[in-house]
């Protein structure tokens, strides 16, 4: 589990850091989307550490709750576009950016069930 955890909170780092070279090479003039990148920035620390510290399967439920949604939003903003901004999946970093929000996703659910598992086994 904390093995589980650690590469998931390592993850959302990686996440984090490409978001905020994106939100500091141009994104944050972009209305709306600008401080949403910020806010992936901020949430996506934070919810490492949380992961990390706490190895709770609600911890680890939320990292990857918020890792779907960063792929979601990512992929709505390609697709259909989003708050007026439409990107590109061969916008600098998009693609590094979705596979590793996918690695964080399945880690963090892989997380979430064993440590779901643990604690129903402990209680009995």
């Amino acid at each position: 589990m904390a093995g589980l955890c650690a590469a998931g909170g390592v993850l959302l780092i990686i996440s984090a850091v490409i978001h905020l070279h994106l939100w500091s090479s141009g994104y944050r003039h972009i209305h709306i989307i600008g401080p949403l990148f910020l806010v992936q920035v901020v949430l996506g620390f934070a919810l490492a550490v949380a992961v990390v510290a706490l190895g709770a399967p609600a911890a680890s439920a939320a990292g990857a709750g918020f890792a779907g949604g960063t792929v979601v939003g990512l992929l709505v903003s390609v697709h259909v576009g989003l708050f007026g901004f439409k990107d590109s999946l061969s916008a600098p970093y998009a693609t590094m950016s979705l596979d590793v929000e996918i690695a964080a996703l399945a880690v963090l659910i892989l997380a979430t069930g064993v440590g779901a598992r643990r604690v129903l086994r402990a209680r009995g």
